[in-house]
């Protein structure tokens, strides 16, 4: 727990320095792991090179040679020696006379060791500093098993009784008619270890080189990596819900980071979405409930000032008594169609509900034909139909679209001169419905806002006609339940026209 705490503590908690930290410790990790595998490759080198050496001066000597030194031979000397030199016999070597006949140096040593247990140490002849090692006899033994008189680059580590440690090679002198004799050479692995942690040095000083060059290159180039992180962390300080048009900056040349940046953006992006779309809402609410308590609040107050009229006596005179009833009832019924509008326009942007059935569209309007032409008085209707086109609509949704789109041509086109087109087409898999007129058009700043709720372009016209603004409103919606969109065309002073498009079956 406390190492731990300890850790958590002491930890760096910049990026750059943590990174750097673990690039450090891994680079110090594979520097060491390196040095480790050089030691042990190198020591099994530089052991195997000098086993074979040592293989192959015993091999070089004759074997009668080493024969007189173990034996003491010293009748029949020998002519010769292994350098070609005279006077290097076995004899003089022993006497003291001449060079040594080997070539050894001071810290070799070699022993022979016969199958009946004896070990013989050439010491003085060899003139080594240090008495041969020796081995049990049971692995004495076992090399005689084992051992050849060819060169195999074998060595085996001897612990000697002052605890040097020898390298030692062994070679089958394979002496016929007699004890099998084995031949030992060794010399101690100081120097060769001098040899090899001389290299670890070299190595340790050029890794702690590395490590500190590495340090003094690597922190500007991880300062210049992170530049795009830290330009990531610059703009999420500046963004905030009243400021999230900010984007992150893409494209900065690395590839995770220009991921994470598109990221974020497009989360930025959906979240202005929300946020524009839920002020939108709120601000839509706020002109609702204005706009509804406005209409209400009309023919309320109509209604209100009729009966105080009546309870001042107007009661008593039939004829005013009439009047004031006739126009409560005309306010109430402008009532009721509006809170019938409100409960449509609610249940639409809830789960519209439509009794959906597959019918030939143009029957539909056809059926209307008479009601249009009675509300069109002497206006011109015009009726241009394909009857073929086929779909699933709902018949009384689609009567109160070309209702209202009718109803709405009829209130802003002159009754004696205007004139009123419906057409329905098919255009690939929809079926197209206009709604033209030639009446007094929509001005372009109202054009955009003519399907918003409770909007109307000339206010004093819709009222006089018994509007609430809510018509066009219904419509998109009923349009847009039956997987359709409307648009409206208009040129001031020649006219409107509002386009419908639904999905068909076949056209």
């Amino acid at each position: 727990m406390i190492p731990r705490l300890l850790q958590r503590l002491h930890a760096p908690r910049s990026l750059r320095k943590q990174l750097l930290a673990t690039s450090l410790l891994i680079l110090s990790g594979l520097l060491l792991l390196i040095g480790v595998l050089q030691y042990v490759l190198m020591r099994n080198f530089i052991y195997s090179n000098r086993a074979e050496t040592m293989e192959t001066q015993l091999r070089s000597v004759p074997r009668d040679f080493f024969y007189r030194l173990i034996y003491g031979d010293f009748t029949n000397p020998m002519n010769g020696n292994i350098g070609g030199m005279p006077g290097n016999s076995p004899s003089s070597q022993r006497n003291g006379e001449g060079g040594r006949p080997l070539l050894l140096d001071a810290h070799t040593t070699i022993a022979a060791y016969s199958a009946d247990g004896t070990f013989t140490d050439l010491q003085k002849d060899t003139l080594s500093d240090s008495a041969a090692p020796r081995l049990t006899d049971d692995q004495y033994n076992e090399l005689l098993t084992h051992t050849t008189e060819k060169a195999t680059g074998s060595y085996r580590l001897i612990t000697a009784s002052d605890g040097s440690q020898h390298l030692a090679v062994f070679m089958d002198l394979g002496r016929p008619g007699g004890n099998k004799i084995l031949l030992q050479m060794s010399v101690e692995t100081g120097p060769l270890k001098d040899v090899i942690l001389q290299q670890l040095m070299i190595f340790a000083a050029l890794a702690v080189a590395a490590l500190l060059a590495g340090l003094l290159l690597y922190l500007p180039a991880l300062r210049k990596t992170l530049v795009p992180l830290s330009n990531m962390g610059e703009a999420a300080q500046r963004i905030d819900a009243g400021n999230l048009d900010v984007r992150f900056p893409v494209n900065q040349g690395q590839m995770e980071i220009d991921k994470l940046s598109h990221s974020f953006n497009g989360m930025l992006e959906r979240l202005e979405i929300s946020f524009r779309g839920e002020r939108e809402a709120k601000e839509q609410m706020r002109r609702f409930a204005a706009d509804a308590s406005h209409e209400l609040r009309t023919p309320l107050t109509s209604i209100h000032g009729f009966l105080e009229v009546l309870l001042r006596g107007a009661a008593d005179n039939k004829e005013q008594l009439y009047n004031a009833l006739n126009s409560m009832h005309g306010e109430s019924r402008r009532i009721n169609k509006l809170v019938e509008d409100l409960l449509l326009l609610a249940r639409m942007d809830g789960a519209p509900q439509l009794r959906v059935k597959e019918l030939r569209l143009a029957e539909i309007i056809e059926e209307m034909r008479p009601q249009l032409l009675v509300l069109a008085g002497s206006r011109r209707v015009t009726f241009d139909f394909s009857y073929g086109i086929r779909g699933s609509y709902d018949p009384d949704k689609i009567k109160q679209v070309v209702l209202n789109l009718f109803h709405n041509a009829v209130q802003h086109t002159d009754n004696e001169h205007g004139t009123i087109h419906i057409a329905l087409h098919a255009r690939g898999n929809d079926a197209e419905l206009t709604v033209s007129d030639n009446g007094s058009g929509i001005s372009a700043e109202h054009l955009p806002h003519v399907f918003d709720r409770f909007y109307r372009s000339d206010s004093s016209r819709t009222r006089k006609y018994g509007g609430s603004g809510l018509g066009l409103s219904i419509t998109k919606s009923l349009a847009e339940a039956h997987g359709g969109e409307i648009s409206a065309e208009s040129v001031p002073g020649k006219g409107t026209t509002f386009r419908i498009t639904l999905p068909c079956l076949a056209g």
